[in-house]
């Protein structure tokens, strides 16, 4: 299937060839086309006549096209289709924008073309090509009100944006293919997987679907879930915003027709995880976490528990459908818990490339929708992000994947006459008004002090984007030892006495606060998104840890990230890292040398023994053994190691955390 392209109407003998050549032409011209019958969004619109088409494209008019002869069962249903699109357009507030339909139908809607008379689709597009830039952004708002991509009128405004934060905050946003049918196609099977880069929109379809099935169905009771608490905070106050956004007459009946919690919870409260209210539920046993305890145990352990206390009676389902957000954080598991007491359907989303370590990107995973672009993030950013994390630019490299690997995760890949890997994206529309030579990712040096390069930082988006506010920035702390909580000290007084914002602490936090510019480890910035990222490390470690965190950090920004590190070569910051981001920007692709067979075969057996399982508790013990760490500060460190949420770190991190931290427990 196609991501430029989405068929909502009925192919048959009549149209089968035009739409063909209309799906062959949306990729190699990689232009959105959507062939609809109706607009999308809403069951009850429905027409009698059967044999029309209705062909939508960013930049062009709108083509009603009658293959069925009939002119007047055509000329009612294109009366019927606009004036639906007119009540749409009031219910959203577009009118304002837009106009009413008498205003936009004379200059965005084309009636007349003959189907018969259609022998070139290049032709047939340049006939309905808009030239005014007013005009294109009435039809982009036409097209996401045909097909419920509904924009927030407020945000894309009536004016032309000038700065580089107004054109890509006011862009028009449009589903593409693959996004359209997971909102509107119906499950085939129970269990539907969703995945995607970072930013491919996932949550946000999610929150699509969710919508749809609490509004179609009254009685439906539905889980919404994820792993990260700060994350699940997060989604629960988006959700009746959304709901609000999308005019739903509804109430929310919170915890009763919905939740929204994070995935384990807490014995106090059963409303409060997805597991704790099964083991409610089912008036099972709840296990809290111990060393003995991981959540994989307790979610097999609740599996067995309500199998056996249903083996000779009908088991009641729990919901009706669940939501899984970031499923990349959860084994089988807890995927097989929900499964057991969902009734209808399990909407699973998962980061394809969250964790750049997984032991498989391809063969291991069969979603049911491939989202291979990333709509958050510049892609000189990702690739850039990519090269770091897997270590591209390195002549040892940390990662590597397979050209099929490299297509799935969204890459035009070629290999030239040296055997040279070049590696490319596709231009997004997000991004298509904002200047060639923009720079989305940044390496800034330290200076002097870490403190006085992120104020410089700050006041240069603000003095770039006079209408910056602190929720537009992001500040990542990357390493793990407690010195960041320091910088974050220290940054927090001079951001508020030199730029008189708040700060927010998401360590302490654990929320997105508005009208505050956020200051994170890199442990609580899971699904939060900003304008701008600004990353900061003392050193480029070989973990993958951390480089999976580097990865996802610096993919935070859907305008620029900024990664700043000492200039030193201590600091791990090579020539060929620098070299590989100027050709980034350069040429807008990634050219590396691919690694021999020899070389592929050692960067696997380095990274299968970094999957290899040992709990947090037996790890610490080895790294105790490794250092020769006295045993009176071993429950300490451990504990400590649990409130900074490292229990899912690889060795190397640990080995660096107790290093660090030894000596303050010491002293």
């Amino acid at each position: 299937m196609s991501s430029y392209f989405y068929l909502q109407a009925e192919k048959n003998s009549k149209n089968a060839d035009l739409l063909n050549r209309l799906g062959d032409y949306a990729d190699y011209s990689k232009e959105l086309i959507y062939v609809l019958n109706k607009p999308l969004g809403d069951v009850k619109y429905n027409y009698a006549y059967k044999s029309a088409l209705i062909i939508l494209a960013p930049k062009s008019k709108i083509l009603f096209l009658d293959y069925g002869n009939n002119n007047e069962a055509f000329e009612n249903f294109i009366e019927d289709v606009i004036e639906d699109v007119g009540s749409i357009s009031d219910k959203f507030l577009y009118k304002d924008v837009i106009g009413r339909p008498r205003n936009w139908r004379t200059s965005l809607v084309e009636t007349d073309i003959n189907f018969k008379d259609i022998t070139s689709i290049d032709t047939l597009f340049d006939e309905l090509k808009i030239n005014d830039e007013s005009e294109k952004k009435k039809v982009d708002l036409l097209i996401s009100l045909f097909i419920g991509s509904i924009n927030d009128i407020e945000r894309v405004k009536e004016t032309v944006p000038l700065t580089t934060l107004d054109k890509v905050k006011q862009k028009i946003q449009l589903f593409d293919g693959d996004q359209t049918r997971f909102v509107y196609q119906k499950p085939q099977k129970k269990k539907i997987r969703i995945q995607g880069l970072s930013g491919t929109g996932k949550t946000e379809l999610l929150l699509h679907k969710l919508k749809d099935l609490y509004t179609t169905d009254n009685s439906s009771t539905i889980f919404f879930t994820c792993h990260n608490k700060i994350l699940a905070d997060n989604l629960k106050k988006r959700i009746p915003s959304f709901f609000n956004f999308m005019k739903v007459e509804q109430q929310i009946e919170w915890e009763t027709r919905l939740w929204c919690a994070h995935a384990w919870g807490s014995n106090s409260s059963p409303n409060s995880g997805a597991y704790r209210y099964i083991c409610s539920k089912y008036q099972i046993p709840y296990y809290r976490y111990s060393y003995q305890m991981s959540f994989s145990k307790a979610c097999s352990l609740a599996c067995q528990d309500i199998r056996e206390k249903f083996k000779d009676s009908k088991m009641p389902f729990a919901f009706n459908y669940m939501f899984i957000d970031e499923s990349q954080d959860f084994d089988i598991n807890f995927i097989e818990l929900c499964d057991l007491v969902t009734e209808n359907n399990i909407y699973i989303a998962g980061d394809i490339f969250q964790s750049i370590f997984d032991a498989e990107i391809s063969s291991s995973i069969a979603p049911d929708f491939l989202l291979g672009k990333c709509y958050r993030t510049d892609p000189k950013t990702l690739m850039f992000a990519h090269a770091l994390g897997m270590g591209l630019f390195e002549d040892t490299k940390l990662r590597w994947l397979e050209k099929k690997e490299w297509e799935d995760c969204g890459y035009n890949v070629y290999k030239d006459e040296e055997e040279q890997l070049h590696l490319s994206r596709e231009p997004l529309r997000r991004f298509e008004d904002v200047e060639e030579s923009f720079e989305s990712i940044q390496l800034i040096p330290i200076k002097e002090k870490a403190s006085d390069t992120v104020i410089n930082i700050l006041k240069k988006i603000i003095a770039e984007n006079p209408t910056a506010s602190p929720d537009d920035i992001g500040i990542i702390l990357l390493d793990h030892d407690k010195e960041i909580y320091k910088l974050a000290d220290v940054l927090e007084f001079k951001i508020n006495l030199e730029l008189k914002w708040d700060v927010n602490k998401a360590y302490e936090s654990k929320e997105k606060l508005p009208k505050t510019i956020l200051i994170s480890n890199r442990n609580n910035v899971k699904g939060l998104e900003f304008p701008f990222v600004i990353c900061i490390s003392k050193k480029i470690t070989k973990d993958p840890s951390y480089r999976n965190s580097l990865y996802t950090m610096l993919t935070r920004s859907f305008i620029k990230s900024y990664f700043v590190v000492p200039p030193t070569t201590a600091s791990g910051l090579t020539q060929k890292m620098v070299d590989g981001l100027k050709q980034i920007l350069k040429t807008k692709e990634m050219v590396i040398k691919e690694p021999s067979t020899r070389e592929k075969k050692l960067i696997r057996t380095r990274f299968e023994y970094n999957l290899k399982n040992i709990s947090h508790y037996d790890l610490m013990k080895k790294i105790f053994d490794l250092l020769k760490v006295e045993k009176k500060y071993h429950d300490k460190l451990i504990k400590i190691s649990q409130e900074m949420d490292m229990g899912e770190e690889d060795e190397d991190t640990l080995v660096e955390f107790v290093k660090d931290n030894i000596k303050y427990i010491k002293d």
